[in-house]
């Protein structure tokens, strides 16, 4: 029987970046993978797919739509769907390649198949030419998420998607229903509307990108919709029935109304689960909570001695980098090392165009916990990268404690919001004020002025606005 020090279950963001750690630290490591490729979702059905969509996409929507703006001018601009699938699974194939590429140069062991817990340090794999039985005496579970499914709302792959698919259409739909307007949603509801299908978000809340303060979502709403995505908000889906012609028509109440909505497909994202199949976990006895997950604690232990749980199976943000710091800190603790991952300075992204991302705590959450705040905004339209680039449409909002100037929270709306969010989390992670931030000296002319900016406004001190 094969024995490591470390045998990772997953090999997602989490699990291979552990994976790559406990090599780093001189720890005899495996993997156990039950698909045919590595880097789980986020790099083969998620993240990266959807990424070489919205960036073709947004290319594509420039040349059509936004490109005589800048003197630049063609005919006869289309689409090849074929060949831009096969471009974006280009890019996952040399993704999924340097994720072996790099087990392979640590040292670490992969193991194709389905792995099971059988207690005493034993996992099961079960491959194509049948079952084998290694043994490890560190655990960890990695084993991410799956797509909710709406009980009255089953998947087909074919008229009712999930994500899944909807990355991989071979056609335009004529039009689109997604219900959710969280991140899924509004990314791939971008990338079929940029293509020509009449995209309808459906979402049970009263506001788009609900994680965010009312005015940032309203902003980002009224820009989506100015690109020809329309929202139908606090609206419940109770039903749907598929026509004979393949359409779909969705029941929905809204605000005590009934309605009808009807498309070619409907893409629903509501969420995600963690996925926890066939993992054996009651055979060992780890019980999972009300929504899945897996309880641990803070050194990512489970209930069962030896068997660590890391990334989306787990409480918290279901996010790519949430899990990869995990697995670097679950390991470090592994090894005796301090291991430890900062949840309070988690960003999130929605990459939308112009993207949302945000870190930290909201204005609102700040007056629930009864925290004094400032806030400072600055708008791009007033940023001259914004200006001479054409993409004005965005501002940053800064939220600071009223009596330390400690920053608490940073949102943006705007182009490339998803890099310039990193400044943020590198002045809160060391404690850093609002001053700070806006002290800073930021290259001109860029997009990150408008960093520096919204903080010094906090203190109303802004030099390119007017201070109120």
């Amino acid at each position: 029987m094969k024995s490591f020090d470390v045998l990772i279950i997953g090999s997602g963001p989490g699990g291979y970046v552990a994976a790559i750690k406990a090599a780093q630290l001189g720890l005899k490591t495996a993997i156990v993978e039950k698909d045919p490729y590595l880097g789980g979702t986020c790099l083969n059905m998620g993240c990266i797919p959807s990424k070489a969509l919205l960036h073709s996409t947004e290319m594509f929507h420039f040349l059509k739509d936004g490109s005589e703006a800048h003197g630049i001018s063609g005919d006869n601009i289309a689409v090849d769907i074929p060949a831009l699938m096969k471009r974006k699974q280009g890019v996952v194939d040399k993704m999924s390649g340097g994720v072996a590429l790099l087990m392979k140069g640590n040292g670490v062991e992969v193991l194709t198949g389905l792995g099971s817990l059988e207690g005493d340090g034993k996992v099961k794999v079960t491959g194509e030419k049948g079952d084998e039985m290694v043994e490890a005496q560190n655990i960890i579970l990695a084993t991410g998420s799956a797509p909710v499914e709406l009980p009255f709302l089953p998947f087909d792959g074919q008229h009712i998607v999930s994500s899944d698919e909807a990355i991989a259409f071979d056609a335009i739909p004529p039009s689109l229903i997604v219900i959710g307007a969280g991140a899924i949603g509004l990314e791939l509801g971008s990338v079929w509307s940029r293509l020509g299908s009449e995209v309808t978000v459906l979402e049970f809340l009263p506001k788009i990108a609900p994680t965010f303060d009312d005015d940032i979502s309203k902003l980002a709403q009224r820009i989506y919709k100015k690109q020809g995505i329309q929202f139908e908000l606090s609206t419940k889906v109770t039903g749907a029935k598929l026509l004979d012609d393949g359409r779909v028509v969705l029941r929905a109440e809204q605000k005590g109304e009934e309605k009808t909505y009807e498309a070619d497909r409907v893409l629903v994202c509501v969420g995600r689960k963690p996925y926890t199949d066939k993992l054996g976990l009651e055979k060992v006895g780890i019980e999972t909570d009300k929504q899945g997950r897996i309880p641990i604690n803070e050194q990512f232990q489970t209930s069962v001695p030896g068997v660590f749980a890391i990334g989306d199976v787990t409480i918290g943000p279901m996010l790519a980098h949430k899990a990869e710091e995990e697995g670097v800190a679950c390991i470090e603790l592994i090894a005796g090392k301090g291991g430890h991952v900062n949840y309070d300075v988690i960003p999130n992204v929605i990459y939308t165009d112009p993207e949302i991302a945000s870190v930290g705590i909201t204005e609102q959450q700040a007056k629930e916990q009864d925290i004094p705040v400032n806030t400072g905004k600055f708008q791009f339209l007033a940023n001259g990268r914004a200006v001479a680039s054409g993409v004005t449409d965005g501002v940053v909002k800064v939220i600071a404690d009223k009596e330390t100037d400690k920053l608490l929270g940073v949102q943006i709306v705007a182009h490339g919001a998803s890099e310039l969010i990193a400044a943020a989390v590198t002045h809160m992670e060391y404690g850093g004020s609002a001053e700070d931030m806006g002290r800073t000296i930021h290259a001109h002319p860029t997009m990150s002025e408008a960093m520096k900016e919204a903080a010094l406004a906090v203190n109303r001190e802004a030099i390119h606005a007017i201070n109120k």
